[in-house]
């Protein structure tokens, strides 16, 4: 979708993106604070959840949540908001026509919001049901079991539906008044920005009744360690077992290694024609795969996750480190990474076809530090990947010897273990 992007830097220390879609027929707003469950002691971790879900209700002007929704969303508009480790983010999506009453009612609910009491409970058993919910989710309950031994800062659904009740209304108060003011706010807005709707929303924005003292909250220190035993999460209503493996760098990447890497990752088991994935189905081994890339403010993550049968889970390791090998080794040809890079040209011409697309194609990477990538510059930053650098990243992603492997299911912590020795191999120093 074409469009143009500037960032605008506000009075009152508050700062983000406007990006231009001409002729787009809705608009969208996603606004963020460095908030997170980082910010609070880890006894009360569910403060931050628990404030974003209390925020977006009664409020100064409508001092009734579900009459507040009803009015934001009366003519089709979207709203919702997301709280991590670190972030907080409040987002809405509307027509354009009402662009300027629906993020009029969102930037209410974000400076005048009244923490009611009788509302607070009412979203505590919501937040309850969601987090008992979340737990029925063996990924996530590994994966998070997983970051927590890695040294990452992180609480299990199990953890933290236990620590909900030493909550109360004023830790939320409290924590909405350490982290809500102006300098520590990002915004991306995307929509048809004409010149003078630019000059509506930069007014609109550098008015906004937040303190206009301090500076955006910094990341934490997090420093993953290596954990020398497999993670081993026994549940036995699970037939097949669930695994993640987790290797670590200890910097974070630079542009063209995080752009070789994710090339490199495609290769692996995005496609059904990949090297991991492509192979194991293949063999009937599993039926599907993921793999991704994730930083941390000082470290560089590269994860590999499957569920597969106990049977299949050591064939399947066995193609995983011997592809990893490979790759390592220089075994690849310019060919498969011509395709692969026809591939990735394509999904991300997939990514930004609608504007809440585009905008979020920004939002990841500037909130978490600041950072604008240049939307236009990316097919050739694909196209200029080399086969040296796909095999020096994917190299160094194992050089530093931190990592992790976890299990979920009931295959017993000696399988678990003998599933770990078959991946040992790949942090092991070269001759």
């Amino acid at each position: 979708m074409r469009h143009t992007v500037s960032e605008i830097k506000l009075k009152n220390g508050a700062k983000g993106l406007l990006i231009h879609v001409p002729h787009a027929s809705v608009m969208t707003f996603d606004i963020n604070f460095r908030a997170g469950e980082y910010l609070v002691d880890p006894q009360k971790w569910e403060v931050p959840h628990l404030m974003e879900h209390v925020l977006l209700g009664a409020n100064e002007l409508i001092p009734r949540s579900r009459d507040f929704q009803a009015e934001l969303e009366k003519n089709g508009a979207y709203s919702n908001a997301t709280t991590g480790v670190y972030d907080i983010t409040y987002e809405a999506e509307c027509a354009d026509f009402e662009w300027d009453r629906v993020l009029g009612l969102l930037l209410v609910a974000i400076t005048k919001p009244l923490f009611l009491e009788e509302e607070f409970r009412a979203e505590f058993g919501n937040v309850q049901e969601e987090m008992a919910a979340r737990s029925n989710n063996h990924f996530r309950r590994l994966s998070l079991e997983m970051r927590s031994r890695l040294g990452l800062i992180a609480k299990t659904d199990v953890e933290r539906l236990e620590l909900m009740s030493n909550v109360t209304v004023d830790d939320v108060r409290d924590h909405y008044a350490r982290t809500h003011f102006a300098p520590n706010m990002r915004f991306v807005i995307a929509g048809n920005l004409t010149p003078a709707r630019r000059k509506a929303l930069t007014l609109l924005l550098d008015a906004i009744e937040l303190p206009t003292d301090g500076k955006r909250l910094a990341l934490p220190p997090e420093k993953p360690k290596r954990v020398s035993q497999p993670v081993y999460v026994a549940n036995d209503t699970v037939e097949n077992l669930y695994f993640y493996i987790d290797t670590f760098m200890k910097r974070r990447m630079s542009e063209v290694e995080t752009d070789s890497l994710s090339l490199v990752n495609t290769m692996m088991t995005e496609t059904l024609y990949s090297k991991i994935l492509g192979t194991a189905r293949e063999r009937g081994l599993v039926y599907g795969m993921n793999s991704g890339l994730s930083h941390t403010r000082q470290a560089s993550n590269w994860w590999f996750g499957a569920q597969v049968s106990d049977k299949n889970a050591a064939p399947l390791l066995k193609i995983i480190v011997d592809e990893l090998h490979k790759v390592r080794a220089g075994d690849v040809s310019e060919e498969e990474i011509g395709i692969t890079k026809q591939y990735a040209l394509g999904r991300f011409q997939r990514s930004g076809q609608t504007v809440g697309g585009t905008a979020s194609g920004y939002a990841g990477r500037y909130f978490f530090d600041g950072v604008i990538d240049n939307y236009y510059r990316i097919p050739e930053r694909i196209k200029a990947i080399t086969k040296p650098q796909i095999v020096d990243i994917a190299d160094a992603m194992f050089a530093d010897r931190l990592w992790g492997f976890g299990v979920l299911g009931n295959c017993g912590e000696t399988f678990a273990h003998e599933l770990q020795q078959q991946l040992i191999p790949l942090w092991q120093v070269k001759d």
